[in-house]
């Protein structure tokens, strides 16, 4: 089961690579890779408006593997979300 703390741990490395704004797959620690989809769009309004968004995968994977539920979303502004369940429900991990 995931949690929040994955979500953080995941962002800090995302936060190393200087939160990249391409999608693509990139270099894990682990030796694997993860993927960031580029943009989120924010479609449902979920999170706060006026504000720039782009999305990241928590978990690491063979490069090419399909992709779970898990992501980050991370604002121009500088907050973090974590969403287990592919956008249903965010959690604030920064601010």
């Amino acid at each position: 089961m995931a949690s929040c703390a994955d979500g953080s741990a995941a962002a800090s490395v995302w936060a190393s690579k200087g939160w990249p704004s391409a999608s693509g797959w990139y270099a894990w620690p682990d030796g694997r890779y993860n993927y960031t989809g580029g943009v989120f769009q924010n479609r449902e309004g979920q999170l706060p408006s006026g504000v720039s968004y782009h999305e990241y995968d928590v978990y690491s994977r063979a490069k090419g593997a399909q992709r779970d539920a898990y992501r980050i979303v991370h604002s121009s502004t500088g907050k973090v979300y974590y969403s287990p369940d592919h956008y249903a429900n965010f959690y604030l991990l920064s601010k």
